[in-house]
Formats: structure tokens, sequence, C-alpha cells
């Protein structure tokens, strides 16, 4: 039985992707198509906000791509030395909030403890923080995506828990995917089930799967 996951791979370097090893192990023969594309904004903000930890209470993070824009920075061979030298320490002394095991492990790749990672989504996330921030303290830094939801802001809001946002990365539809789906429903047909990870994803790909799909769009789970 196929399974059509529209999602990109997790990183090579960190062996098989974790979705297609358990499928497999069950029968199931998934197929990774990516989704979304990102274009990072805003680094060298980002970077002057990362480089005054004393200015905040901690770190936020909802999505991988804040990670994946943090490490952007620290590719630059001055901004690396700064952080391994003192940032990194500095931060490490403050939470690092983050939903998922997946942003949990590029919180620890950065050199940080994760914590709040059970939680699953923006609303948990956001009443963990609540149980242990002190209202009016130190803002949190948020590095977030354009397309944020407003649930983890609102909520610390209501609670008088400061938060300061700053949008690190912008999301669009992945320049293949209309080819990449059309090449996948001509050579393997319609598939049992269809997975999505993102309201962006469903934005960007269910018109075109219920064009290929046809009349047995309504056969897929």
């Amino acid at each position: 039985m196929k399974v059509l996951l529209l999602k990109d791979p997790k990183d090579k370097d960190s062996g098989p992707d974790p979705y297609i090893k358990e499928l497999s192990l069950h029968g199931l023969e998934a197929t990774l198509i990516p989704v979304l594309s990102f274009e990072f904004v805003s680094l060298d903000s980002l970077f002057e906000k990362l480089s005054h930890p004393e200015r905040y209470g901690g770190l936020v993070f909802t999505s991988p791509r804040a990670l994946e824009a943090i490490k952007i920075c620290l590719k630059e061979k001055s901004k690396n030395e700064a952080w391994s030298e003192s940032l990194k320490q500095r931060w490490s002394n403050k939470p690092a909030y983050v939903v998922g095991n997946a942003t949990a492990s590029l919180v620890e790749e950065i050199g940080l403890i994760p914590q709040g990672e059970e939680s699953g989504n923006a609303e948990k996330l956001a009443e963990f923080i609540c149980s242990r921030e002190n209202p009016n303290s130190s803002s949190l830094l948020f590095p977030c995506g354009a397309l944020k939801r407003e649930v983890l802001p609102t909520t610390l809001k209501e609670k008088g828990i400061p938060l300061e946002s700053l949008t690190v990365y912008q999301t669009t539809q992945h320049p293949r995917l209309q080819e990449s789906l059309s090449s996948y429903f001509s050579q393997q047909g319609i598939p049992a089930s269809i997975v999505f990870f993102s309201p962006s994803g469903v934005k960007f790909s269910l018109e075109h799967i219920q064009k290929l799909s046809g009349d047995f769009i309504n056969q897929v789970k």
C-alpha cells in the first residue's frame, strides 16, 4: 500500500527519514515530496539580538526553520566564534522552549538544552511556558516564520509574559511541486493515503492532487 508524504526528507546525514523507516516496518511504501520552500530574512537582526542574551529571559522555537536561520548565521566565522566563546554559554543559562522532537534536536545541535518538546503544539507549549515564567519578566525571543499562528503570542500576552517576535523566514511553494506530483501520479498511480504536514502544504498542493486523482479522490485517505 502506497503512502504519499508531503514533506521534506530528513537531513541525509542523520540517516533514513523516520517516516519512511517506520511506515516500511508496517509494509507501507512511502514516498516524500517536498511542498515548501523557505527564504531566510533578517539574519543580521537575528544575530544582533542573539548577541545580547542579557536583554532576554529565554528563547522560543516552534519550527525547525527558525533553528536553520541561526545555523546559517553561525556559518560566518566571526559569528561562530562569538557563539562558541561566550554566547552559547550565556544562552544555556536561560530556557529554550520548543515544540516537538525535530526542533528540540536542532536546539541541541547549537549547544542549548530544549524544554517543552513533549508539548506537541503551540497551544500546549504556551501553557508550559506560562507555568514556568513570571509575568512582566524579561522578554522571550521568538524567531519565527511570516505565517506563524497567533495562538502562542496571544496566550502569553494574556498572561502578561512578554514575547519579542522576529520573522526570520518566509514560506513559498516548492518550485518543483507540481512537476513532482505529476510524476508521482503518472508513475505510481493514486496512493492509498496522503499526509499533509502544514496548512501551507494543503494550500499549495491540494488542488493539483484533486485534478490528478479525478474521480478517485474519494478513495484516498
